[in-house]
């Protein structure tokens, strides 16, 4: 955290008897022993040769019981070779059970409370009194209030005295804080005196959340602090006229899932310094037909609440904004195959039963329906049999058609069936490339 003071009167620096002094609030960190891999002296005595001597190996047992008891050391031998033998398996992680407290201000990140430990210092010889003490928070949008003694005054503070405090603020804003502590007091003249001191830190986005939406809504989550994160919660809220199911692997179990073990599920672990879990959502219309074309036509699909903790415990939330989605696409008219025969031979005509349904909520047609001759027609597998054009009817609204369409394959081998074009007759308007299907054509 940077910090800053203030200047007296004509640019002059004032002289105070006060000073602030802040300091972060958050929880200690292991401490881990900076000393070389502690080892045992049986790891230097005995290799890897020794178990294929069957003699060697029949004496082992006692050679480690007379090892053990020699390197049994008194707890007040604090030599160099006291120091470094491995007492407990748990030593060579270098943990000796020390917590050390923070030795730094540290990053702070989106989502997570800003918890700092505020000192007021009297540093005269002299005591001040009728204290006046405001603390606040400044981002680039707003400024909000922490702490307040103006209705309280402070009564007064011994000279070398101080006055302490902690102040919390739950950030919810990218960029750069300021962190106001002011203070008006009478000196030890009787002089009232001013002393504002700013504090400076900035915040770091925590997460990415990159999406994919097809079918489904993929929610990327990257880990961009450098400390493990233990995601708590990672829910979708969908936005109006849509419903979302999260979608989790199958864990084969003997016992039943139950409410007890939903409950005190085991977190998910995302690794510090870029680590990355996928959260896959499927999204629905939640009503049909007006609420469906209201969804189609808005990009909003809704937000994302993360909550997580670190290590130790440290709570943190994050919402995101909109998570907008590719545009829909609305189609008016779909064309589906219903019926297809088990065996196609080559240049004998075939029938295909498709299905015309109408997607909207007025009357479509009549249609006219052909096989494009768009591309060379050497190269053209699949053409339709007798009359080029057929005429179809009236398609009522959210309603189907089905008919028949005679083709002759004039390629063997896997080929596809495309170029189906439907003309709406009324509207003038043509519908290409609805259906397509591969076929397997054989020989006679």
């Amino acid at each position: 955290m940077s910090s800053g003071g203030s200047g007296g009167a004509g640019g002059q620096p004032a002289t105070h008897s006060l000073a602030f002094r802040v300091m972060r609030l958050c929880r200690p960190t292991l401490h881990v022993d900076n000393s070389p891999l502690k080892f045992d002296p049986c790891d230097l005595l005995f290799g890897e040769d020794l178990f294929d001597d069957p003699i060697a190996a029949s004496h082992l047992p006692r050679l480690l019981g007379g090892q053990s008891n020699a390197s049994a050391l008194d707890p007040a031998d604090l030599s160099y070779r006291g120091r470094f033998l491995l007492q407990q398996p748990t030593d060579s992680l270098g943990l000796p059970g020390l917590l050390v407290l923070p030795q730094a201000f540290g990053a702070i990140y989106l989502g997570e409370t800003f918890c700092s430990y505020i000192s007021i210092n009297n540093s005269s010889n002299f005591e001040v009194r009728d204290v006046v003490i405001k603390a606040e928070i400044q981002t680039e949008r707003q400024r909000l209030l922490l702490l307040d003694t103006s209705k309280s005054p402070v009564e007064s503070i011994r000279a070398g005295g101080r006055y302490d405090f902690i102040v919390e603020h739950d950030v919810k804003e990218l960029g750069a804080h300021t962190l106001v502590c002011t203070a008006l007091y009478t000196d030890g003249d009787n002089e009232r005196k001013y002393l504002p001191q700013f504090f400076k830190f900035m915040v770091s986005n925590p997460l990415s959340v990159r999406t994919k939406d097809t079918t489904f809504l993929e929610a990327c989550i990257e880990n961009h602090t450098k400390s493990d994160l233990y995601m708590d919660q990672v829910e979708f809220e969908p936005a109006q006229y849509w419903s979302a199911t999260v979608l989790r692997a199958e864990y084969h179990s003997s016992e039943p899932s139950s409410l007890l073990s939903e409950t005190f599920k085991e977190p998910i672990l995302i690794k510090s310094g870029g680590g990355i879990y996928n959260y896959l959502y499927q999204l629905k219309f939640s009503s049909p037909d007006n609420a469906q074309f209201k969804a189609e036509s808005s990009k909003i699909l809704g937000k994302l609440q993360i909550t997580w903790r670190t290590n130790l415990g440290e709570p943190g939330r994050l919402q995101t904004q909109h998570i907008l989605g590719n545009p829909v696409t609305r189609k008016d008219i779909e064309l589906h195959a219903v019926e297809m025969p088990s065996v196609i031979m080559l240049e004998k005509s075939f029938l295909v039963g498709l299905n015309l349904i109408n997607l909207v909520d007025r009357v479509l047609g009549p249609f006219q329906v052909w096989v494009s001759e768009s591309g060379s027609p050497d190269e053209k597998a699949v053409v339709i049999n007798g009359l080029q054009t057929m005429t179809l009817g009236e398609v009522q609204p959210h309603s189907s058609l089905k008919f028949q369409l005679s083709l002759i394959a004039v390629k063997h081998g896997i080929q596809k069936i495309s170029g189906i074009t439907v003309y709406d007759t009324v509207e003038k308007k043509t519908y290409e490339s609805l259906f397509e299907m591969e076929i397997y054509v054989d020989l006679e």
